[in-house]
């Protein structure tokens, strides 16, 4: 028999509205909203998608200016000094430049936005408690906005962190949909490619940077939000201080394998598939979001912090901000041992 302890996990969350193409003052906003974190007050401590530049850059030429080198440029940067003075993780997404040998043709079309090479990448850099890089992400599965710049990352990766982290999976917004050329198929069988790679990989905590937009603004949704998933007992609120209950259903929904009833027969199996000792009996999910406005988009805000426990039935939500609360998200969790 494996006993099982817990230990806490102590998470922040950095949830505002940066301004597009102002990298320098979106930093020092960042800084400001930091400043009253203690070194070691937090093991980890997250920033959205893009979340210096901004995120909504119509073409190669637009963002190009904006382009960072993926160990010099000022987010890289950023994110170790404050690694370094915090003594904590720190993790946020960027646009990386690639070097010449990794850019791609133009995806071509009648869309003019689609006539210029492809020379940067969605990304997210993460920096340990010394201030030394720890690893990176590229994101996967491109939403509209990140195809006429962006070339696609290769795939999911998990990174195995100190105690109390463990086996971590870096994702950025978009990954948590279906990537074509699937489609949607149930509820039941998705598919859920990021869920099905956590139980895969054995991820014990999944961090999700996003620049996520509000329902309203045709949001990176996939057709699956009409499906009759379960909910998590409350309506949307018209407040914007309050999170946004459809956003926050929508993730929990995609993470469905995570934490839906498993099958009376499949409990009863005595065969096991490939992996299965892998999969892990509880997840944690952190979704750290931005919201503001950029170009006639609107974006979400409501990061959370989510509880997957397999089988159980419905996802635990642990802590949450609202659609446009700024600040600093200070949030414990307790994490099953073994």
């Amino acid at each position: 028999m494996i006993s099982m302890m817990s230990t806490q996990l102590r998470v922040a969350v950095v949830q505002f509205a940066p301004k597009l193409g102002q990298v320098q003052a979106n930093i020092a906003k960042a800084r400001e909203l930091c400043k009253g974190l203690n070194p070691r007050s937090v093991d980890l401590l997250c920033f959205p998608e893009m979340v210096f530049s901004g995120y909504v850059f119509p073409d190669t030429a637009a963002i190009t200016p904006y382009l960072e080198h993926p160990y010099t440029g000022p987010t890289p940067t950023f994110c170790a000094e404050l690694a370094r003075s915090l003594e904590c993780f720190v993790v946020a997404g960027y646009p990386e430049k690639l070097e010449p040998h990794e850019h791609a043709p133009p995806l071509g079309g009648s869309n003019l936005s689609f006539h210029q090479p492809r020379i940067g990448a969605n990304s997210a850099v993460m920096y340990g408690p010394t201030g030394e890089r720890i690893g990176a992400y590229r994101k996967t599965n491109l939403y509209k906005l990140d195809l006429p710049w962006a070339v696609p990352g290769s795939g999911f990766t998990t990174m195995t962190l100190p105690h109390p982290l463990g086996p971590t999976t870096l994702a950025i917004c978009n990954d948590l949909n279906v990537q074509d050329p699937a489609v949607w198929e149930s509820l039941e069988d998705g598919p859920y490619e990021l869920a099905r790679y956590c139980m895969r990989s054995g991820t014990r905590l999944l961090i999700l940077l996003n620049a996520w937009l509000h329902p309203d603004e045709d949001g990176e949704e996939s057709d699956a939000d009409s499906a009759d998933y379960t909910t998590l007992g409350q309506n949307e609120d018209t407040d914007e201080m309050e999170p946004s209950w459809e956003v926050m259903k929508y993730w929990a929904m995609r993470l469905n394998p995570l934490w839906t009833t498993i099958p009376e027969k499949a409990t009863h199996s005595n065969e096991k598939k490939p992996d299965e000792c892998k999969i892990p009996k509880e997840l944690l999910v952190v979704v750290c979001n931005r919201f503001g406005n950029e170009g006639g988009n609107r974006f979400a805000g409501s990061s959370v912090l989510m509880s997957l426990r397999r089988g159980s039935g419905r996802p635990r939500l642990l802590h949450m901000m609202g659609q446009r609360e700024e600040g600093v998200g200070l949030w414990t969790a307790n994490m099953a041992v073994h």
